[in-house]
């Protein structure tokens, strides 16, 4: 049989139900999707590809999702630092209302998509403005970006266009969509308990639902915010949101640091998942999130960076380690594992979008997202188990190849599909 792409010769962590590892394996890829993973000499004898990759001494993975993130902020990456969420924000929004623009979003999001794909991010939901133009950005890369309208009640936002008209703008944008395609889903962001009212909200989560999309929203982020919604309309964000009937299993909410017991339990109870950002909370000085008790109530957890501006790297892999290490502190270093740091940033992220049939593990019949990470380097030998290696001691820099959709969009890591030198220019002229 003749495929597209014949990715072998390395370890293969399949991150399916049952952690299996193909050692000395092969991933065969055919327009797009996995069409088998076994071992290497029986699928080099299967198959003829186009082209191949040899992963001879490296771990091959399922492409990381990142579930949170603002990529067109590393527009203003490093402008607010050591400062708490709201002096971020003091800081982040005049800037935004200076450099923000269709063309200047595209040239940051081509600087973010070569970011993660250096760091075998293959796919982010990506909150923020002029989404179009980081649609086109991404598609010209042929990288996977999760995005759509958002909503956001500020005085002059940066697209010009009031809240009283962007009902309308959203819907005209769903419709252009069409069918949603395999790996994507439509999506809308509505930002936050304190940026919407409750009747815009109620309006938002309606229009989403009518196109069976995904609704992402910020929630709990910080103690502050948490009182100012709860002085403002007497219920906590998590409390509001459910008091008005739009938690569900098509939403998901980014940071869901200050959580009580009762608000966990309708997390679980609706079907409702979270977005961990940890290296973002604690930079921010928001806390941790009680992940640990997310997950025992049965919450799906992914992994998120939020933008570079408050995170100041887009690196999956380093949430990972800090999701894996951070809730340890409490004294049980059981709490969050290294399998369970990596399956939020894989099969855990795909399903926290509603995309785990579809993405997040090597699996027949899923997208073609992988990662074939060089395993030859001091610091990560020997390679006695995958899972401890990618927590604990990878880094992004470990990454040689990335493979979206079968298509090879680093190879030997260098990017295939954007001119890097070119990328970093262009960004540099902006600021």
């Amino acid at each position: 049989m003749s495929i597209d792409l014949l990715v072998h010769g390395g370890d293969v962590l399949t991150v399916d139900e049952a952690g299996t590892v193909v050692r000395d394996g092969a991933v065969a890829v055919h327009e797009g999707e996995i069409v088998a993973v076994g071992p290497a000499e029986e699928l080099k004898a299967r198959f003829t590809a186009a082209e191949d990759v040899d992963a001879a001494g490296c771990l091959v993975l399922p492409g990381l999702v990142n579930t949170h993130t603002h990529l067109a902020m590393t527009l203003i990456r490093g402008l607010a630092d050591d400062v708490t969420l709201q002096g971020f924000l003091e800081r982040v929004l005049p800037a935004e209302a200076r450099l923000l623009a269709p063309k200047n979003v595209a040239a940051a999001v081509r600087l973010a998509i070569a970011e993660s794909v250096r760091a075998g991010v293959t796919s982010a939901l990506d909150m923020y403005w002029f989404h179009e133009a980081a649609e086109q950005a991404a598609r010209e890369a042929g990288w996977r970006l999760h995005t759509g309208p958002t909503f956001m009640d500020v005085p002059e936002p940066p697209d010009a266009i009031a809240y009283e008209d962007r009902l309308e703008w959203a819907r005209r944008d769903l419709l252009a969509r069409g069918p949603a395609r395999p790996g994507h889903r439509p999506v809308v962001f509505a930002h936050s308990t304190y940026t919407l009212s409750p009747d815009q909200l109620v309006e938002i989560f309606a229009l989403a639902r009518e196109f069976g999309a995904l609704i992402h929203i910020h929630a709990a982020e910080n103690a502050t915010e948490v009182a100012t919604v709860e002085v403002k309309y007497g219920k906590r964000p998590v409390e509001l949101l459910d008091s008005l009937g739009l938690l569900g299993d098509d939403v998901l909410l980014a940071h869901a640091v200050d959580l009580t017991g009762p608000e966990i339990a309708v997390l679980a109870r609706t079907g409702t998942s979270v977005a961990h950002c940890p290296v973002s909370n604690l930079k921010l000085g928001c806390g941790i999130a009680p992940v640990p008790r997310l997950l025992s109530a049965g919450v799906t957890v992914g992994l998120g960076t939020d933008g570079a501006v408050s995170s100041n790297t887009l690196d999956v892999l380093g949430a990972v380690r800090q999701a894996a290490l951070v809730h340890k502190a409490g004294g049980d270093p059981t709490l969050v594992g290294a399998e369970r740091a990596v399956r939020m940033a894989t099969i855990e992220g795909a399903r926290a979008l509603g995309l785990g049939e579809q993405l997040g593990s090597l699996e027949v019949g899923k997208r073609a997202d992988l990662v074939v990470l060089d395993l030859n380097a001091p610091h990560l030998r020997p390679p006695h188990d995958p899972w401890s290696t990618l927590a604990y001691a990878a880094h992004s820099a470990d990454v040689r190849d990335t493979v979206v959709d079968g298509r090879v969009l680093m190879r030997d890591r260098v990017l295939t599909t954007l001119d890097e030198p070119a990328v970093i220019a262009d960004l540099e002229a902006l600021v």
